[in-house]
């Protein structure tokens, strides 16, 4: 009996650690990957919390057939498209408008970073993932495992993507 609950103890402690270093090495990831499914940072916080709980939860069911990352992306993408789905969220809202309304001059980085979230909030949802995996070099091979793609699709899906983004950025350059 004491042998069970020792072994039970440090399986906890061991899985509470590899919790915290996965969540150390990818939350900042996942945090700008929940945001360019939002474009609402408080949601993005939201959403990113959520998707750690799913990956403490589901930890022991990790089969190791992919990468960590692939794994904790997939859930992410997954947590945030469930909550956009039930939610059914129109994505404009005043920030589009206060950001519009800054002259180009005052725009400050951080400004540049919100808008170009708002504007990857706008891509249809497998878009969203796709552009935020590139933004966080991913390797290809690996954004085509998350997404379930080709990496010759997924090439092609890029392209189209960074022009799409390009257009919805240059509109907000206009107003």
């Amino acid at each position: 009996m004491q042998n069970q609950i020792q072994h039970y103890l440090t399986a906890a402690m061991r899985q509470e650690e590899q919790f915290t270093e996965l969540y150390n090495q990818y939350a900042s990831g996942i945090r700008k990957l929940c945001l360019g499914y939002t474009g609402d940072a408080m949601l993005a916080e939201d959403l990113l919390q959520e998707s750690f709980v799913k990956v403490w939860k589901n930890m022991e069911k990790f089969r190791g057939d992919a990468a960590w990352s692939t794994w904790i992306y997939r859930i992410a993408a997954n947590t945030c498209l469930t909550h956009l789905r039930k939610k059914n969220e129109q994505f404009v809202d005043a920030d589009e408008e206060r950001l519009a309304m800054i002259p180009d001059d005052e725009r400050n980085k951080e400004q540049e970073v919100q808008l170009l979230y708002k504007c990857i909030s706008k891509l249809a949802e497998t878009d969203r993932l796709i552009i935020t995996l590139v933004l966080e070099d991913k390797p290809y091979e690996e954004i085509a495992e998350i997404t379930g793609i080709t990496e010759n699709n997924l090439r092609v899906k890029i392209h189209r993507i960074k022009k799409q983004l390009s257009e919805i950025y240059n509109s907000y350059e206009r107003l």
